[in-house]
């Protein structure tokens, strides 16, 4: 559907992304995910001819994007850009209705058919109660709605969308995420866009495309992109950490020798409470396979584990001790103790001796 060759995009001779090299085929979604500033808008902007390119090819099925006219690169692509000025004195469904211009003909008048596949796309994104009111009455949230409904309405093969999902609330982004995945299984439609919110990028993209340092860092699925440390190479994180797997952000811990000790067991908000409040805090034992290891090796300044489905070591047991002996205080988050977290209720018992038991 669409193809670059050695592509490169910036603003006057200044490259921002250079040597672009990119195949994507049809009823795909193409994720583009990178730093602020790493060239994402430009290399969209580019790739739908927004932007002149400095060099390099642009092919939509195969056909150089410079041999196309106007109103036919118009119904082989469609964009929504972010922040884009709208027109004043129109209302939401009348902006909706001109993505059909570029099948009306020259004096832009709407066949009944046009008006239909309007009202259409304006129902997808839930926009039909704002349909008479003035685009610029509208909130950052509902003029994207009406975007994305215009987009529907031009009826393209391949959607464009610079971060579709700005402006808007938890419930919008993913209803939004949901029209493009329908498009795609129903009409085949192709989209390429960027993303900031890297968990969403990871559920529903066929394809990631990583922009880095003026060019094209990675390509790949999900799974080969969301491995590893790459997102915290990719976004040059230092303070804190991201974790691919489950696909969220951790403030960085608190260093320092650690004031309490967090026997584990289920209690993620504990771990953030400490963050929040400064304190470093020493937690275990946990096992390398418990929902509660990505959290606890984050934030927790020393962290004890064990190999999955084994049980707690002598050895570990007697190292968590030592750690508590010197620890102010001793929160349990375990309720039950089962045969492969035995060891954690000899810690309980050693905290209650201890005198250092609290209350989570």
């Amino acid at each position: 559907m669409l193809e670059t060759k050695s592509l490169s995009a910036g603003y006057g001779k200044r490259i921002i992304v250079g040597n672009v090299n990119i195949n994507v085929n049809r009823g795909e979604i193409i994720t583009l995910i990178g730093s602020n500033g790493s060239g994402k808008s430009t290399l969209l902007k580019t790739i739908s001819s927004q932007l002149e390119k400095i060099s390099g090819n642009i092919y939509i099925q195969n056909k150089n994007i410079s041999d196309y006219g106007r109103n036919e690169l118009a119904k082989k692509v469609s964009l929504m850009l972010t922040g884009k000025t709208e027109p004043e004195l129109m209302t939401c469904l009348e902006l909706v209705e001109s993505g059909r211009y570029p099948y009306t003909g020259t004096f832009g008048i709407l066949s009944a058919e046009d008006k239909r596949k309007a009202r259409y796309a304006l129902k997808l994104v839930g926009g039909e109660d704002i349909a008479d009111v003035e685009i610029t009455k509208t909130s950052d949230g509902q003029r994207q709605k009406i975007m994305l409904a215009r987009a529907i309405c031009q009826d393209t093969d391949i959607m464009i969308l610079d971060e579709p999902t700005s402006y808007l609330d938890i419930k919008h982004k993913l209803e939004l995420l949901s029209i493009l995945k329908k498009l795609v299984r129903e009409k085949n439609t192709t989209v390429i866009m960027s993303l900031h919110e890297l968990d969403l990028a990871q559920k529903i993209s066929d394809k990631i495309i990583c922009v880095k340092n003026n060019k094209i860092d990675r390509t790949g699925t999900p799974d080969e992109i969301f491995s590893g440390d790459y997102i915290n190479y990719l976004y040059d994180i230092k303070c804190g950490s991201y974790n691919d797997i489950y696909g969220f952000s951790e403030l960085e811990k608190i260093s320092g020798k650690p004031e309490i000790f967090v026997i584990c067991g289920g209690g993620a908000e504990i771990y953030r409470k400490l963050q929040r409040q400064g304190i470093p805090f020493a937690a275990g034992i946990i096992h390398e396979n418990d929902i509660e290891y990505p959290v606890v090796s984050a934030l927790a300044s020393v962290m004890i584990s064990e190999k999955a489905y084994e049980p707690i070591s002598t050895e570990k047991i007697q190292l968590a001790k030592n750690i508590i002996a010197e620890c102010r205080e001793v929160i349990c988050l375990c309720d039950n103790f089962g045969t492969m977290n035995r060891g954690n209720l000899e810690l309980l018992e050693f905290a209650e001796q201890q005198k250092k038991l609290s209350s989570p």
